[in-house]
C-alpha cells in the first residue's frame, strides 16, 4: 500500500466508499463522478501502478471480477451493453496511477462518449508494429 495513493485507501477502507464487492484481493466501488447509472470501479487492495505492475494473477482476476460485477449490472440495470475500461499512465487517460478498472453500463442512444476515431492501418505501421512480436 502506498501512503499517499488515494485508491490504495479507499480500496483498504481507510477512505468510506459505497463498496459494491469486496474480498481478499480486490474493493469494487461507484464511481463518484460517474459516466452511466452504475459505473463501478474495480480496486485491487494491493498497489500496482499500472497493468505492467501489476502481478500475473491479480490481472486475471481482475478481468473475472469484471466479467461477474459486469453481468450483475447489466441485467441488474438493462443495460444494453457494458464498457470494461482500463487505462495505462496520463496519455491513455489514468489519472489516478493505482490499477483500476472501469465497468460502465451502456444504453442504446446514450451519450456516454468512450472511443476514437477510426484511422486507417498503412502498410508500414502494419509492418513496424508486426515485427515487435516476432522477436
Amino acid at each position: 500500500m502506498e501512503d499517499n495513493c488515494i485508491f490504495c485507501k479507499i480500496a483498504n477502507g481507510e477512505i468510506p466508499s459505497a463498496t459494491v464487492y469486496e474480498d481478499e484481493t480486490f474493493r469494487a466501488i461507484l464511481d463518484l463522478s460517474p459516466a452511466a447509472k452504475g459505473h463501478t470501479l474495480i480496486l485491487p487492495k494491493a498497489h500496482a501502478a499500472n497493468l505492467f505492475e501489476l502481478p500475473d494473477e491479480t490481472a486475471a482476476k481482475a478481468l473475472m471480477l469484471a466479467k461477474k460485477l459486469g453481468a450483475v449490472l447489466k441485467e441488474g440495470l438493462h443495460a444494453d451493453g457494458l464498457n470494461v475500461v482500463q487505462n495505462n499512465g496520463e496519455a491513455a487517460g489514468q489519472t489516478v496511477l493505482h490499477f483500476h478498472m472501469h465497468l460502465i453500463p451502456r444504453y442504446s442512444g446514450d451519450t456516454v462518449n468512450v472511443g476514437w476515431k477510426p484511422g486507417h492501418l498503412t502498410d508500414e505501421d502494419r509492418d513496424e508494429v508486426l515485427k515487435l512480436f516476432q522477436k
